[in-house]
Order: structure tokens, then sequence, then C-alpha cells
């Protein structure tokens, strides 16, 4: 048996742990031993210091040495047995519920002397240990400082310090799996060590290099299976493509604008990439309003030219159809553009899945529904997925292979997010990053409120409608109630509704898909001028009369978030204006995020500052992704953890290591399944 496979063995194969014991700890999710090693102390209790009877404190956890005097067992169950003890100085009783007087007498022999240790209590001018934690002839055995842990139902400290201690003794010495070099940052302390240090009562408060191991080994696994998956992806040996500036210069000329240096930095990379005999795999990260998608059609129109299909992934139709309508106005006549979605009635879906496979059509747009098993591309050269940071490694590694191996893939994203949230998200594909934004944008104007002055914010908006110019007027979900977040909208749309009449929409979860469509596209089609919503409004569609956004109960939302709202306005060259309505009294957090709002409109900044303040878990979009948690790792907190494994990766990749080294630490931190998968 290799040396780790102790650690990934059932549960319910350590000594005294039953089917009972076992059920409780899947309970907690912990199904083997090595999940155990994961469900840390979160306090000690010191039991060495010896008392009195007389020095007792009720109340507190203490440890008493005491003879036994004598036993009242009564014959009815229910009742408590009970146990008189003695010293030099007073008296206390044991009481024990739920035991039976064969184990009582077993560990409270009559006339002997032996150490205690439980909860003081009070009852009936007594002191009273009930039901006793340690209970020993041999006082060195509770004297000592106990690490404590998170119980549920059905399990007590001393059952699971009993299972904690019999994993702990049984801890396999691992072949090492870091450099001298990484070793040597954390005084060659070893992965056993580090584990029986994380265990130890005497460090719960401590930060020492035994942590930073543990995480920086946790990192490392990541990081070596998003290696291992852009290594795989760069063997795979494509058709490089053949273009030139033409069609570049073509659709600069529609777009009627200069790109931004960013825009020409990430063409330049993605063109190298699809002009290399590897396979692209690359990620597009850009602010909201920074113009990926021109950055794509750009991609897409040089896969063309070079004689290959183009496949345009868009999460909504309404999305889908306005990348289609770029599309249609930047691409010369000649170029075949379909769009594919629920709505494509059944004779032209069939008739453009038939061109599609004739190779007569030359990009075809939609929803995530283009990778069906009934489509079939005759020779698709490129596959664009906008807007799904919620893609996890196995399912983008799928898409890629679907893909054929001539088949290049680009995957943009609009929510900003730091570096090391990059690194560990999206470390399996290259990266290219828009932070500019185009000339012509204007600053959005960003204002705060308090709510007893909306009137003020009417006023105001009623001016603007008159200018031809659409408001978003955004209700947050107050305290996770759908339901109060439906009346909350509703109420605000009928106060609208009587001053602004029937140019007010409402979209909100309650309604089917169909109709939220039919009410962006009234909004869309200036069908009505203030649209309220309860929904995070679409991410990337552009509705270019819609520059002010209202956000009521701004300080329920995050700093992300908030930055994303905003985003939904100012696409256009007219001044736009963000306007943050709260109560008052707000907490020093919410000010902290209306402040920094206010401040900048740099996503990546607001991002960080987002994470300072909240944690990467609870970032928008990465909470709800089911992307796998780290058990001890923050991007926050141990970024300079991160950027080491980043370079150790890097080195690892440059000397071509065999992977073979890190199988271990890759099976034990959960990582082999996927590896299973790229290899």
């Amino acid at each position: 048996m290799n040396n780790y496979e102790y650690l990934l063995k059932d549960i319910n194969t350590i000594n005294g742990i039953g089917t009972k014991l076992s059920k409780i700890f899947k309970k907690k999710n912990i199904n083997t031993i090595f999940d155990l090693l994961w469900s840390l102390p979160r306090d000690s209790i010191d039991r060495t210091n010896v008392v009195k009877i007389n020095e007792l404190q009720i109340g507190k956890i203490q440890t008493i040495t005491v003879n036994v005097i004598k036993y009242n067992f009564p014959r009815i169950r229910k009742l408590p047995k009970r146990v008189f003890c003695e010293d030099e100085t007073g008296k206390i009783e044991c009481t024990f519920f739920n035991s039976y007087e064969g184990y009582i007498k077993k560990i409270l022999p009559v006339n002997s002397r032996v150490t205690i240790s439980g909860k003081v209590g009070y009852y009936k001018n007594k002191y009273q240990i009930t039901n006793p934690t340690y209970v020993s002839s041999d006082s060195e055995s509770i004297k000592k400082i106990f690490s404590t842990y998170n119980l549920s139902e059905g399990l007590t400290e001393k059952k699971y310090r009993n299972v904690i201690d019999e994993v702990l003794k049984n801890i396999p010495d691992l072949n090492e799996w870091l450099s001298d070099e990484i070793l040597k940052k954390f005084d060659y302390t070893s992965w056993k060590n580090s584990i029986l240090d994380l265990h130890n009562p005497k460090n719960i408060k401590k930060k020492g290099k035994f942590l930073n191991r543990l995480i920086f080994d946790e990192i490392l696994s990541h990081f070596l299976i998003n290696s291992k998956i852009r290594r795989t992806i760069k063997k795979v040996k494509k058709i490089n493509k053949k273009f030139n500036n033409k069609e570049l210069d073509k659709i600069k000329d529609k777009f009627g604008f200069e790109l931004t240096d960013d825009q020409k930095n990430a063409i330049e990379q993605i063109n190298n990439d699809l002009k290399s005999n590897h396979k692209m795999f690359r990620l597009l990260q850009g602010d909201v309003g920074s113009g990926k998608t021109i950055v794509a059609l750009i991609a897409s129109a040089n896969v063309i030219s070079s004689g290959f299909q183009v496949s345009f992934m868009a999460p909504t139709e309404i999305l889908a159809k306005q990348h289609y309508t770029l599309t249609k106005k930047l691409f010369d006549n000649n170029i075949n553009i379909k769009i594919l979605t629920s709505k494509t009635d059944l004779r032209e879906r069939k008739e453009i899945l038939k061109d599609l496979s004739d190779n007569k059509i030359n990009i075809l747009i939609g929803t995530h529904s283009l990778f069906q098993e009934k489509i079939q591309y005759s020779n698709l050269g490129l596959i664009v997925i906008d807007e799904q940071h919620k893609f996890g490694v196995k399912q983008r590694k799928k898409l890629s292979d679907k893909g054929g191996k001539n088949c290049d893939v680009l995957v943009m994203s609009a929510t900003p997010i730091p570096r090391t949230m990059i690194m560990t998200i999206f470390g399996d594909m290259d990266t290219s990053i828009i932070k500019t934004k185009p000339k012509n944008r204007k600053e959005i104007k960003t204002y705060s409120k308090l709510e007893t002055k909306t009137n003020e914010v009417i006023k105001f908006i009623k001016k603007k409608i008159g200018q031809k110019n659409q408001v978003f007027w955004v209700c947050p979900l107050i305290e996770e109630s759908k339901k109060v977040d439906h009346q909350s909208s509703v109420a605000r749309f009928h106060d609208l509704k009587k001053i602004f009449k029937n140019k007010v929409g409402l979209l909100h979860g309650a309604l089917s898909k169909e109709d939220k469509n039919n009410i962006l596209l009234n909004f869309l089609n200036k069908k009505i001028d203030i649209l309220v919503s309860t929904t995070v409004i679409e991410v990337g569609i552009d509705f270019p009369s819609a520059n002010i956004i209202i956000i009521e109960n701004a300080n329920k939302f995050g700093l992300s978030q908030l930055h994303q709202l905003r985003g939904r306005v100012g696409r256009g060259d007219k001044e736009s204006y963000c306007i943050l309505m709260f109560k008052s009294n707000l907490s020093q957090n919410a000010k902290k995020r209306i402040d920094i709002l206010k401040k900048t409109t740099d996503g990546f900044k607001i991002s960080e500052e987002d994470m300072k303040l909240r944690g990467y878990g609870d970032l928008l979009g990465f909470k709800q992704s089911g992307l796998q948690s780290f058990r001890l790792a923050d991007p926050v907190l141990n970024e300079d953890l991160f950027i080491l494994a980043e370079k150790e990766v890097k080195r690892i990749e440059k000397e071509d290591q065999d992977f073979k080294k890190y199988m271990t630490l890759l099976k034990l931190y959960d990582r082999a399944d996927i590896l299973n998968d790229i290899v």
C-alpha cells in the first residue's frame, strides 16, 4: 500500500468508529481520514491545573483529584446515577445520565483516588460535575492542554478526541514533493509535522511556518492541475491560421473610433495564438464597457478569412441577438452569419444545421445550445464564450475537446477580479486583460442620496426622460427573501407608474423567461422609459439610451455588484449617472463601499477592495458558481503564497518535470479526478 493511502480511507475504518458515529461524521462532510484532518480545532482547554474542591469556580471546566466514597444508583432508569466524592477541603457529586452502572463502577471504583475533569455546576448547595469529560486513576493522562473541535449532536468531546488522536498517531511519513528551495522557506517542516502542529492545542492562536506550508501545498496542487491542462492543450498540434490585417482594417473603418492600447495588445496576443500550431485556450478579461466584444469579433473575422468557422456563444438570447446585430453591421455581406436560439423555428433550425455541416455558414451566434450533440460543424476554428466565469475547469476542458484539434477557444469575462483570483479560477488559461475603456466613453458620475430625498431623484429623472434618456431603477434582495424583494419592487413600480403612467416596466424573478425578454426588448426599443428591476440586469447588454441607474438600499449590495450594476449605463456617448440610495445609520463597511464607488470606476481596483472587505468567497458570481473553495488558502490573506506557487509552477514547467513526484499531493487534495480526465 502506498504510504498516503491510509489518509484516503473511509472514516469508518478508524478504530472506535461504528455505523452510528460514521453517519454523524459524514453529515459533517467528513468522509475520509484526510477530511478529518481539515476539521480544525477551534480552541483549547487547559486541564493541567488541578484544584481543591473549595477552590472550584461554577460554570468553568476544571480538574480535581478526589477519593470515591459511595454510589447512589436509583432503580428508576430515567433518574441520574450519583457518585459521591471528596477531598480534604470538601465534597462533590459526579452525576451520570444514560450511563450503565458497570461502566461507572469501572471508572470510579469505591475507595479509589481518581482525577476528574469537567464543567462544574452547583445543585442543592453541592458542587456537581455532570457526565465528566475525563475520569482516570492516571492523573497525567488528564493534566494536559486539549484541542476542542466543532461538535454535532451525538458527538462528545471525548469521542472526537479519541478519534483524532487515533488518526494523528497513525499519520504516515510521506515522500517529500516540495523542492529544497521551497522547503527552506518553511524551515524544512514536513507535511506530517505540519499536520501534527496544526492540531497541537498550543498552536491554536499561532500562524507559523507549519500553517504556511499546508496553505502552499493546497495552492500548489490547484496550480499544478491548471498547468497540466495548459500543457496538455498546448501539446495538441493544429493547423495554424493564416491571415493578414485586412479584416482588422475593415472592421476598424466601420467601428468608428480608435482601439485602445489594451485592445491592440489583446488582439496581438490572440493573433499570435491563432497563427501558431498550438491550440489557443485564452481568457479575455475586461471591465464592463472595455470593448472585449470588438476584440473577439476581430479574432473571428481573422479565423473566417483563414477558411474556418466560428461559434460565438452568449449566456442569453437577448445578448446573442445584440452580438448578431453588431456582427452583421461590422462584417462584409459575403460572410454568412446566422443566429440560433430557442426562438428559431424548426424549419429554419434544420436549414441552419444543414448549412453549418456543409460549411456554408461562417459564423454561428447563439446561446449554449450551440454545443448540443446534434449540431455538427464542418470546419470549426474558434469558439468564443461570452460571460462564462461560471464554467469550471472540467467544463472548459470538455468544450475545448469538443471543438476538435484545430479549434481555438476564447473565453470572455466582464467580471473584473484581482490577479490572485484570476490565477485561481482561470489558471488553466492564458490571459489577456483590457483595463482602459474606449475614449468615447464618458465617466459615470456617481452620487449618494438618503432615501428620504426620493422626490429629488424623481424630479431629476423627469428632466432626463424629457431629454430622451432612459432609467434603470434597481431594488435589492432584502434579507434573502424573494417574497419581500418582489413586494418592494412592485411597490416602487406602482409609485413610479402614478407619475410616469405606462412608461414604466417591471422585471423580477417570478416572471417567465419569455416575459423577461419581452420587457427588456420593450426597454431596448424605447417603448418604456423606466425599468424597475429586482434582478441584476444582464451583463453585457447595451441599452444605449439608458444612462441613469438608481440603486435603492445600495448598502445591501457588495462593491463588485454595485460596480456591475453601474456598468449597465454609460454605454453610449452621453453623460451617465449612478445614484446610490440608502437609509441613514449606515455601517462603517457600507460607508466605505459607497465612498470607494464614488472615487473610482476601475473595476479591478474595486474588486481588490471588495475582496479586502468581504473575502474572496463572497465576490459577485463566484460564490454561486460552485467553484471549489480552498480549505485553508485565501487569495487575499495569502497573496504572497499564491505568487510563490505561481513561480514554482513556472519553474516546474520550464524544467518539464515529471508529474509522478506530485501525484501524492494531487491525490490527497482531491485533484486526481480532474487529472484522470486530462491525461
